[in-house]
């Protein structure tokens, strides 16, 4: 816009065919434009105003002459020179104004980095100090007259400074002071003392600055506060002091490793073990104090701990410095340092050996004290299975006269027919009908015989299935024995093929405690039922899970009992009775019974009104065992040679009859003795059937052994009339056994059995 303004005022004052060209007006406008815009406006300006000069004498059909010409050139080289000056001007200025800039924005930074080293060193503590060795003029920053507590308006002054600092820290501070002089200073510490009596901590370092020849001539530095720093070391310092006395002070040995388990402190206690100074205990090696038995494992696990930086604990045998072998348990924890790395471990071991001599008596003890349980559990069982006993057996005194009475019975059955069968041998309808009478009063005599001996448990206890209202009704004549003839009983079975798994001699012993104890409650006669029925219990009740359970209820019409007597029934040796009249027993075995079978019994009474006892036991559905096919599943030999081992003249000679109605040829002997002498001379002997109780010493076991051992194979069938333990040894052996009193049908079968049993050893063999 400049250049074309002066190409305006040109054309204005004089004629385009005037030979001055642009003049004094182009130059001021083209130095303005080159300052401000750049000298390629400059030039720019410079070849328009040319091309118009040009154009213009071109068109007024005026050619510039030479004269002209030089003008003209004269004129771009004096347009091209200024441009140049004019932008070298232009750039000065540029320079100029970047510069002050420049120095704007570093007086800017310098303020700002005043401010944040001013504000640093108030932070900090940190005072900036310059002292001028020469002249022993000095200069304080705030900070410093802050440190040292100064009025801020003070002169730096050494002597100032001295009265600041703590009367103990002024030598030391002098000390530094005279080596500065000497061209070195060292960091020094001191306190200041402060009006209220506290102190604070500064540092103080710095520089000695020589001249050329080497001599010091000034020197500056810092001093600050490093009251926390202390203060912080101080508790450091105390606490570890702190730690160390209560290390030194527990019994326990106490320990710090590093992370290459390199110990770097050690408990007295732990000198004291390990023996010899403090540093030989630090780097004692363990491994030369381990048990050799403990070694591998102490090893193998504190590897393992070590590994893995997590807590683990180590015991073993260790040997101390007198030379004793002492039980240690330790316990080591990873620790970490400020910057949460694992820094090593702090262990603590703990002599156990005690303990460990106190757990090992406690063992024999324990063992010892079981042993004595056991044995005094064993000698209470004894006690308590003849107190059941006893109880039995007066239970069974009771049955007494009931039981001679049938028996009488009986005797009175079989001795009358046999009577009448002697006396009229030729009338062989009757002798047959007698005949069958007595058979009939024996079978229902051994009946009885074996549920009194089931009852006293003379026989062994083995749970079976059994139908309860079968097995009641078998047993009705021994219920009605026991509650005598004054009292009524009924049986009213309810559940027909109902069975329980239980134990029939248990189940009969309890049913006979109920009508005796039914008995005794009603003195001047009532009545007495024993009911069956099934029932399903939905929850559980008295102590019975729900399910389905047999009923057995004993209800009398007796004195009845209290709430408080129901609640003490079941406990042994409680009794209602008086002294000598009951054992106090037979309601605990009724109760134990009825839980041992998976059941439970209820008792509900009414003083006045009667007691009922109830027994629920467990409902099966397992089906009963088949009896066994008593016909011979052999056929026995007829003609056959059998020796006969018995004690008892009458019984021999029935069973040799019994023999000879089979068809066998018998060898009579009483005793063991003469059995084996009589086999050793009699090869043809084929079968052997012996008692089991005999005279001599000799059992029909030891017989059968003897035999046998001389004769592998040789068939042999025992015989006894005793039950229980008496035959134990016979019902372990493999011969069979035929329990007495027997007919010809049975010991055809034994016989029978017993060739099978021999033919099978013999196959076998």
């Amino acid at each position: 816009m400049l250049i074309v303004a002066a190409i305006a005022v040109r054309l204005l004052i004089l004629p385009l065919a005037s030979p001055t060209y642009l003049g004094s007006p182009f130059f001021p406008a083209l130095t303005i434009a080159a300052v401000y815009a750049g000298w390629r406006w400059g030039l720019f300006a410079t070849l328009l105003s040319t091309g118009l000069i040009l154009l213009i004498r071109r068109q007024s059909g005026a050619p510039l002459d030479e004269l002209q010409m030089a003008g003209l050139a004269l004129f771009v080289g004096s347009a091209v020179a200024v441009t140049l000056v004019a932008a070298t001007l232009r750039s000065a200025v540029l320079r100029l104004r970047e510069m002050g800039e420049a120095r704007g924005l570093a007086e800017a930074d310098l303020a700002r980095t005043q401010q944040r080293l001013q504000l640093a060193q108030d932070v900090g503590g940190v005072g900036l100090w310059d002292w001028d060795l020469t002249t022993g003029e000095g200069y304080w920053s705030d900070a410093v007259y802050r440190n040292l507590n100064v009025a801020p308006d003070a002169k730096p002054d050494m002597g100032l400074m001295f009265e600041a600092i703590h009367p103990d820290d002024r030598e030391r501070v002098r000390a530094a002071n005279r080596l500065a002089l000497q061209g070195r200073m060292d960091p020094v510490e001191y306190r200041v003392q402060l009006p209220d009596g506290q102190a604070r901590w500064l540092l103080s370092r710095g520089e000695v600055i020589a001249d050329q020849a080497g001599k010091p001539v000034r020197a500056v530095g810092v001093n600050i506060d490093v009251t926390d720093r202390r203060l912080a070391e101080e508790a450091v310092r105390e606490s570890e002091a702190r730690f160390r006395a209560l290390a030194n002070s527990a019994p326990t040995l106490l320990w710090v490793s590093r992370v290459g388990g390199q110990r770097e402190f050690v408990s007295a206690a732990y000198v004291v073990f390990a023996g010899g100074t403090y540093d030989e205990a630090l780097n004692l090696d363990w491994r030369d104090r381990l048990h050799p038995e403990d070694l591998p494992r102490i090893l193998k696990e504190q590897i393992a701990g070590e590994t893995s930086r997590q807590p683990f604990a180590l015991e073993g045998r260790y040997k101390r410095a007198d030379g004793q072998w002492r039980w240690l348990r330790s316990y080591s924890q990873p620790r970490m340092d400020p910057s949460g790395e694992f820094a090593g471990f702090i262990g603590i071991a703990f002599d156990v050996t005690e303990a460990k001599q106190v757990e090992r008596d406690l063992t024999r003890i324990n063992d010892l004290l079981a042993e004595r349980i056991e044995a005094a559990l064993e000698e209470r069982d004894e006690a308590q299975a003849q107190l059941v006993q006893s109880q039995k057996l007066e239970a069974l005194g009771q049955l007494t006269g009931g039981v001679a009475h049938d028996f009488n019975n009986l005797l009175t059955v079989i001795i009358g027919a046999l009577d009448i069968v002697q006396r009229h041998p030729e009338d062989a309808a009757r002798t047959k009908r007698l005949t069958e009478a007595a058979l009939a009063a024996s079978r229902r005599g051994e009946r009885l015989t074996q549920q009194l001996l089931a009852f006293s448990r003379r026989q062994p206890l083995r749970p079976e299935i059994a139908c309860i209202d079968a097995l009641l009704a078998d047993s009705e004549t021994l219920y009605r024995r026991a509650v005598g003839e004054a009292v009524d009983f009924e049986l009213k079975l309810g559940a027909p093929g109902a069975c329980a798994r239980l134990d029939v001699a248990q189940l009969e012993a309890a049913l006979v405690n109920l009508l005796v104890n039914a008995r005794d409650a009603m003195a001047g006669g009532g009545a007495v039922t024993v009911e069956t029925a099934r029932v399903t219990l939905e929850e559980p009740r008295s102590g019975a899970a729900p399910g389905d359970y047999l009923s057995i209820a004993v209800r009398d019409t007796g004195v009845g009992m209290d709430a408080d007597t129901v609640a003490r029934v079941f406990e042994p040796f409680f009794t209602t009775k008086a002294v000598g009249k009951g054992t106090g027993l037979g309601l605990s075995q009724v109760y134990g019974f009825a839980h041992q079978t998976g059941g439970a019994v209820e008792i509900d009474s009414t003083p006045g009104a009667g007691s009922t006892v109830t027994m629920l036991l467990p409902f099966t559905s397992e089906p009963l065992k088949a009896a066994e096919d008593a016909a011979p599943s052999h056929a026995a030999r007829p003609g056959m040679t059998v020796l006969l081992v018995e004690d008892d003249i009458e019984v021999g000679a029935l069973v040799e009859a019994m023999l000879h109605e089979l068809g066998h040829t018998v060898v009579r002997a009483e005793t063991a003795d003469a059995a084996l002498e009589i086999a050793r001379q009699r090869r043809d002997i084929a079968l052997v059937l012996t008692d089991v109780i005999m005279p001599g010493g000799k059992t029909g076991v030891d017989l059968a052994r003897a035999l046998t051992s001389q004769r592998p194979g040789l068939p042999v069938v025992l015989s006894s009339g005793f039950t229980g333990e008496a035959l134990a040894d016979a019902e372990a052996a493999p011969w069979p056994l035929l329990r007495k009193p027997y007919a010809t049908d049975d010991l055809a079968a034994a016989i029978a059995n017993a060739l099978d049993d021999a033919t099978l050893v013999t196959t076998e063999g």
